[in-house]
């Protein structure tokens, strides 16, 4: 069986932490170690704040969590330009100038990330994390 929480916000960066806090009752929920949350709520509030920053301002932010198995999804989307997931290319850390490491780090955190994109189209980037 699947279990399913969705929830909507206001694309705005004061309701990011709603988000990051549903992702961890949930995650607590499943009963990953405190690592784990960690790093689930730091992958979602990126992804969130990429939503925000790059997201239709008068728009919200969908999320949508599932159980499944033991695994941990949430798929985050937004109404947005949309961009070119073809054309990202991970930053050179040795050149880091302050932005741009969104991406990299949910996915360093995660154990799955698929974006589905487009110009015009917004963004849908689904995050996944395995329990071990």
């Amino acid at each position: 069986m699947t279990d399913k929480i969705s929830m909507t916000i206001p694309n705005q960066a004061q309701y990011v932490s709603i988000a990051r806090l549903t992702a961890t009752v949930i995650a607590n929920t499943l009963g990953f170690d405190i690592d784990e949350i960690e790093d689930i709520k730091v992958a979602i509030g990126e992804a969130c704040n990429n939503a925000v920053m790059h997201g239709n301002k008068s728009s919200n932010i969908t999320l949508d969590f599932q159980i499944h198995e033991g695994r941990f999804f949430v798929e985050i989307t937004d109404d947005g330009e949309g961009f070119d997931f073809e054309e990202y290319a991970e930053p050179v850390l040795e050149e880091y100038k302050g932005r741009g490491l969104g991406l990299f780090i949910i996915k360093t955190l995660m154990d799955e990330m698929i974006i589905d994109s487009g110009m015009g189209n917004g963004t849908r980037i689904t995050l996944i994390k395995n329990k071990e």
